[in-house]
């Protein structure tokens, strides 16, 4: 048996579980990586880590190790949220602070290895170093948690993320997880449990901003059986990142958290629902749970406090709607993700017909925190309204894409710039928050707090956390119409309202965004007439459909008519794009003076739009051309131009 488990009791109920203990602090410091007594080298292993090519620079330095005789450990670890530095390796000798290497490729491994094993630095992309009052620090490196990244965070669920192995349990224990647990079975009653999670004000983090506490009160509060618990972790919004972040990089934290919201309801079932793409985020919850079950933190007379749990792991195929939480239930029953009427809601009537509550994972991996701190920390942290912090997935025209973790409250501005801002000569144009059920706002507005209520106001919702930055570059409206597109293939099409108006919605967009074959009169006031049509079927959308799919499907192109409506003008009126992206509305032109006749643009054209005899120069009717680009795509003497 191992030191972490023969002492389990101690570490997970005593605050100072090391003291008096001189062997289990020196290991407790070992597996905390204070010190070690060899070199480890930790290798970021999540999904970005490893697309990027972390798994092969770990088989070059398994190799360097072995071939050279250097007697090493290396550590799996998840990432650290600075995505685009991928792959990110740090190293660790005696006597000295863990330095982290951002882009390191198989090459430049070995030479970090030969360099650091002689105690200098090499000259490859150092990130910066963990800083450590105990240990030599190296010269002239900046201390990780200064760097612009970083500063700017809170790292609460993700302090463990990228630097612990996620894969170990040992690792989990010793960085205190589960402590929160075994405080709530052994400590306090499920009702107190839910009060203190109500006292900090948690607010559900999967955009529905529902007070988890009443929630988790309304599940208590149910004839005593069998009830389950539900984490929601399909995170199904494009562009959104943050559950996968999580379960990769600290899976404990998730399990913990469910078990803690699992006793205060009392269900001794719990259920994890996560998408099928998730395949390493899976492979190790899947780990996590069977580690948790040896040490007995899951399972029957969990701590002899009589409380019994069994979690499950579910995969799920990966529809949107089934984030909705009927929908999410009926595909576990194993029928189509189908959203049902409410009430009953699913805490009366849910999984079987039996009492069940719904949370995120990212709600869910804050109630150890409150456990551990109390219901004060927690609200000394974000806004009077909006308490803790909340993660995004920052992606698009951004210098550094990546998860961040900010205090409510932090205005739209600061994240942009924690993550280095719009690179290049375009400037910032827009900021997109929530996926399909959020919406667009522009640079006027993104002094804008992330504080519910004033996104709400704003007409923007958080979703799932997805953070997507714009410039000049982008078109509003076919960023607007990819969304539409994309809640009209995911609606289950139950309701008329979702089924019929997101198809129309987007018939509308796409009306907008090309050249009609047959210009008429009217034909602009008749596209106006069209934009004047989203705003009036988006009300019947919002007041009339059945789930939250069809109820926020609006929300993207309502706020880019808030913000924007001069771009829906431009489009309508003008025939124009001016980020150049809309295809339909470009124009296209065949230079006389390069064009050799060669014939092959005129039998691509689908429109009959080219005009010519074979051996002189062609010519576009622009009346008949539709912008398809097929001309220029094939035209091998770049004869053709676009305006």
């Amino acid at each position: 048996m191992n030191l972490i488990k023969e002492h389990l009791p101690l570490l997970l109920m005593n605050p100072e579980p090391g003291k008096g203990n001189p062997v289990l602090q020196r290991n407790l410091s070992k597996i905390r990586h204070q010190h070690v007594d060899k070199m480890h080298v930790f290798i970021g292993m999540g999904s970005c880590g490893i697309i990027a090519g972390a798994d092969k620079v770990k088989n070059s330095i398994t190799k360097h190790l072995k071939t050279h005789n250097i007697d090493a450990e290396i550590i799996d670890v998840g990432c650290i949220g600075l995505c685009t530095e991928e792959p990110i390796v740090d190293i660790q000798i005696p006597g000295r602070t863990r330095i982290s290497f951002s882009r390191v490729s198989e090459e430049s491994a070995l030479e970090i290895i030969d360099a650091i094993s002689n105690n200098f630095l090499p000259d490859v992309n150092i990130l910066g170093q963990y800083q450590n009052d105990k240990l030599l620090n190296w010269e002239d490196v900046p201390s990780m948690h200064k760097l612009s990244f970083f500063k700017a965070q809170n790292k609460i669920l993700t302090k463990n993320c990228g630097r612990i192995n996620p894969e170990a349990i040992d690792d989990a224990i010793a960085n205190k997880e589960y402590t929160g647990f075994i405080k709530a079975i052994t400590t306090y009653t499920s009702a107190e449990v839910c009060q203190l999670v109500s006292d900090a004000k948690l607010k559900g983090r999967s955009g529905s901003a529902y007070l988890t506490g009443k929630k988790w009160f309304a599940g208590l509060e149910q004839p005593y059986g069998t009830k389950y618990l539900i984490c929601n972790a399909d995170e199904s919004d494009p562009g959104a990142f943050v559950d996968r972040h999580l379960a990769e990089g600290d899976p404990h934290q998730i399990l913990e958290g469910i078990a803690i919201a699992a006793y205060a309801i009392q269900a001794s079932k719990a259920i994890i629902y996560i998408r099928n793409q998730y395949q390493l985020a899976i492979s190790r919850l899947k780990k996590a749970l069977k580690q948790a079950y040896e040490y007995n933190l899951l399972g029957d007379n969990i701590f002899n406090s009589g409380f019994n749990l069994d979690i499950t792991l579910k995969i799920g195929p990966g529809a949107h709607v089934c984030g909705e939480e009927t929908a999410l239930i009926a595909s576990l029953e194993g029928k189509r993700g189908m959203p049902e009427t409410k009430p009953p809601y699913p805490v009366q009537k849910g999984l079987f017909g039996k009492p069940t509550v719904v949370n995120n994972l990212e709600t869910l991996a804050n109630a150890p925190h409150i456990l551990r701190n109390g219901a004060e920390w927690f609200c000394e942290i974000g806004t009077d309204n909006s308490h803790g912090t909340k993660l995004f997935s920052i992606s698009g025209k951004i210098a550094r894409t990546g998860v961040v973790e900010i205090e409510m409250g932090t205005k739209i501005r600061d994240i942009i710039q924690t993550a280095g801002g719009v690179p290049g000569e375009p400037d910032l144009k827009a900021v997109h928050i929530g996926g399909p059920s959020g919406g667009i706002i522009d640079t006027k507005h993104i002094d804008l707090p992330i504080d519910y209520d004033e996104m709400e106001k704003a007409g923007l919702r958080m979703g799932s956390g997805s953070f997507l930055v714009l410039d000049e570059k982008n078109c509003i409206l076919n960023l607007t119409k990819y969304f539409m597109r994309f809640i009209q293939q995911e609606s289950c099409g139950k309701c008329i309202p979702c089924r019929e108006g997101s198809q129309r919605m987007l018939e509308i967009l796409e009306r907008i965004t090309q050249k009609p074959y047959h210009e008429t009169g009217h034909e602009s006031l008749e596209r106006f007439k069209g934009v004047i049509q989203l705003e009036s079927l988006a009300k019947v959308m919002q007041e009339t459909s059945l789930c939250g799919l069809g109820q926020y499907a609006p929300n993207p192109a309502l706020s880019a008519l808030k913000y924007f409506r001069d771009e829906f003008e431009e489009h309508i009126f003008d025939r124009k794009c001016q980020a150049g992206v809309c295809k339909g509305l470009k124009s296209y032109i065949i230079d006389v003076d390069i064009c050799t006749g060669c014939t092959v643009c005129a039998q691509k054209c689908p429109a009959d739009a080219i005009i010519g005899t074979a051996r002189n120069p062609f010519f576009i009717v622009q009346e008949k051309c539709i912008g398809c680009g097929e001309c220029y795509e094939h035209c091998k003497f770049n004869a053709i131009s676009i305006k």
